[in-house]
């Protein structure tokens, strides 16, 4: 018989909130990061966040670590889309994308200049 314990939401944010952290630094690293190195930390946050118990505590901590706040959002987009995004900022951001693709799109298309050819005899005496 397989025997499995539900897995309870995790109520300590103590190796969350040190994953976030981690991933700050790499982010914020003025020495190149290893892709492994990366991929590790995210892996593991991404792990810990799938435990934890949405609430104030888990807000608190998104709210003061932008790297985890995002790959919170991208982790869970199918669930509820840009969640932590302020609607206004998304909203902008469409509304400036719509305005650069209106005025690629009057645009006429992009005519190669030529160069005038030049004399054979330019700069012969």
């Amino acid at each position: 018989m397989n025997d499995t314990k539900p897995q309870s939401p995790k109520t300590s944010l103590t190796v969350t909130h040190v994953l976030a952290e981690l991933l700050e630094r790499l982010e914020h690293s003025a020495q190149p990061v290893a892709a492994a190195q990366y991929r590790s930390v995210v892996q593991h946050l991404v792990d810990e966040l799938a435990g934890v118990q949405p609430g104030v505590a888990l807000r608190a901590l998104l709210d003061t670590h932008p790297a985890a706040a995002e790959l919170y959002e991208n982790v869970n987009y199918r669930y509820a889309g840009l969640c932590r995004s302020a609607l206004d900022a998304s909203v902008a951001a469409e509304s400036q994308a719509l305005q650069a693709i209106q005025r690629a799109m009057s645009r006429p298309p992009h005519q190669p200049t030529t160069q005038p050819k030049e004399e054979p005899n330019h700069g012969k005496s």
